[in-house]
């Protein structure tokens, strides 16, 4: 039996790896099925889902790697994992990058924000100084156990310093060993060029960031290939499309107090249960039913 490729050895070859964002186990199930390359766990919405806060550096350590856990025991499909800061200082980026492995995610992602972080499209965004991020992306690949844990460096520093700050951290990123590169919030297509150029150059993949109603515009696939992007995220496109339908039914059902005549379709039940993984409870239950 083959075994399945790794993300480092998809990013290998030609062709960009769309990874959509999945915030719960349901998220996880549906796009887990689908044959994707990757899967992203959005830090957003695994915030969201989870704790019903916003993503402003209030999720800890304890409360992700828990839910990285869940996700990359039940995929099948390589997990990239939203890793905020690292959650404190060098030993902590230690301990995160240890954590996340070992829980079964394939990439962390690490970013050069102060603590405490904020979503990347929103404002008010501080970075630490440069230096101090390289320190911890070289803890990061000297703490990963396997070269096919990959170490994606992320900077923030497009909105409150310029492209040029960006692209600058980008290149010290890429020396001190990241594997892949995420330039934060690009506001046009040119700086994304910008952007892919400075990538090129260096030989190190880059990701886009597709933030439905974020900073950054949304391109096709041709379109970010042709600028140099080989792996884009989608975080919060699914979870947008659910709660704006969770939204819409929970109105429905208020003002009418009935699902009779929803406009909102629907999963069928059977389907829902089929996914869940119920056809494997009935069939245990069928082999050790009670013989007598």
């Amino acid at each position: 039996m083959t075994a399945p490729i790794t993300l480092r050895q998809r990013l290998q070859r030609p062709g960009l790896v769309v990874a959509p964002g999945v915030h719960d186990m349901v998220s996880l199930r549906l796009a887990d099925a689908l044959g994707f390359d990757a899967l992203y766990m959005t830090g957003f919405g695994t915030v969201a889902s989870h704790l019903g806060l916003p993503d402003a550096g209030l999720a800890t350590y304890t409360d992700m790697v828990g839910r990285v856990r869940q996700m990359a025991t039940q995929a099948r499909t390589p997990l990239i994992a939203d890793g905020d800061t690292g959650y404190g200082g060098l030993l902590n980026v230690q301990h995160t990058v240890q954590g996340y492995e070992a829980a079964g995610a394939q990439a962390i992602q690490l970013e050069d924000q102060e603590v405490p972080k904020k979503c990347g499209h929103t404002p008010g965004r501080r970075v630490v100084p440069m230096a101090d991020m390289v320190r911890k992306i070289e803890v990061a690949v000297a703490s990963r156990r396997s070269r096919d844990f990959l170490i994606i460096a992320r900077t923030d520093a497009r909105t409150a310093h310029g492209l040029d700050e960006a692209l600058r951290r980008a290149e010290a990123y890429a020396r001190a060993g990241a594997d892949v590169l995420f330039v934060e919030s690009p506001e046009n297509e040119d700086e994304m060029r910008r952007i892919g150029r400075t990538a090129g150059a260096l030989g190190v993949p880059l990701l886009a960031n597709m933030v439905d109603g974020g900073k950054t515009p949304l391109l096709s696939r041709q379109a970010l290939e042709a600028i140099g992007y080989r792996l884009a995220i989608f975080p919060v496109t699914a979870l947008l499309a659910a709660a704006h339908a969770m939204q819409a039914v929970y109105a429905t059902l208020q003002q009418r107090g009935s699902s009779q005549g929803l406009a909102q379709p629907l999963l069928r039940f059977d389907e829902m249960t089929q996914l869940m993984g119920f056809p494997a409870v009935h069939e245990f239950e069928r082999r050790w039913a009670d013989p007598q």
